[in-house]
């Protein structure tokens, strides 16, 4: 996610503060993502770990204040955590950022 030119109009997130919610992301993903699953184009599901939930909790309430067409999911199960991300057919790009 280094690159930020996938961040829809529609993100309230004032510009200079999209570099340290990426950088949030990156963290996430480096330490606990275990795998992704592209379910169509306006959905991705990713496996983390479950150690992560707090976190994830966390950055998705904060990410879904600034992107309101985010609808994050998170269940566990198996040992995974999996979060479910949503977006409507004008977002699409935004997942293929997040992948």
């Amino acid at each position: 996610m280094d690159d930020l030119t996938w961040a829809p109009d529609a993100c309230t997130l004032p510009t200079a503060d999209r570099p340290l919610r990426v950088a949030e992301f990156d963290q996430l993903f480096a330490v606990h993502l275990r795998g992704s699953d592209r379910v169509d184009a306006q959905t991705l599901v990713l496996t983390l770990d479950p150690e992560s939930r707090a976190t994830v909790e966390d950055l998705t309430a904060r990410e879904s204040e600034c992107c309101s067409f985010f609808t994050f999911t998170l269940t566990e199960s198996a040992g995974d955590l999996h979060l479910r991300i949503a977006v409507p057919p004008t977002q699409t790009a935004v997942l293929d950022g997040l992948l």
